[in-house]
């Protein structure tokens, strides 16, 4: 499974991942973005567990994103459960020295469609830190719709934070 567009590819995660993703992902500034369980400083044996869990999947939900055919970073789509089997959080990262190139748009345009189009996902969505404004520019640019404002909802870093939450529907189900 690939997902292509330009010089962004979307490829499978491969455990010999590990050592590329220790280098992208052992960065504050991408750990202040994410869930607590991304770990900081995030070592080869972070990657050795996560990559563990999420390659070999079928059907694949997280990604290696490739810019160029370099590693620059992972999107996933978890998949809900129960009364939301046909929803999925979306989630990604991308190591600094990629930022504001439109790597992580195309990215998320591309594993939108896929979720839609192969996973039969209904509704896309994610959270997002207050202070993560280039995470909302990215989901607005990719048609996604802010919904609610989930208020002093996170505790990052020592403070309380807004949540901000952003969705998408399949244009099949009129989105």
């Amino acid at each position: 499974m690939e997902l292509k567009s330009g010089n962004v590819r979307l490829r499978p995660l491969r455990l010999s991942d590990a050592e590329r993703l220790v280098e992208l992902a052992n960065n504050e500034k991408i750990s202040r973005n994410l869930r607590d369980g991304f770990p900081n400083p995030y070592t080869l044996a972070d990657a050795d567990n996560f990559l563990a869990k999420f390659t070999n999947q079928d059907p694949v939900t997280f990604f290696g994103i490739e810019y160029a055919g370099e590693h620059v970073g992972n999107i996933s789509l978890v998949p809900g459960q129960d009364i939301y089997r046909k929803s999925a959080e979306i989630g990604y990262f991308i190591g600094e020295s990629y930022w504001n190139k439109g790597i992580v748009t195309t990215a998320v345009n591309l594993i939108t469609e896929y979720g839609f189009k192969n996973l039969g996902i209904i509704r896309i969505h994610t959270g997002v830190f207050e202070y993560n404004i280039a995470s909302m520019r990215v989901l607005e640019k990719c048609g996604f719709i802010k919904e609610a404002v989930f208020r002093k909802s996170v505790f990052k870093q020592n403070k309380i934070w807004d949540e901000v939450r952003y969705s998408k529907i399949n244009p099949e189900f009129g989105g």
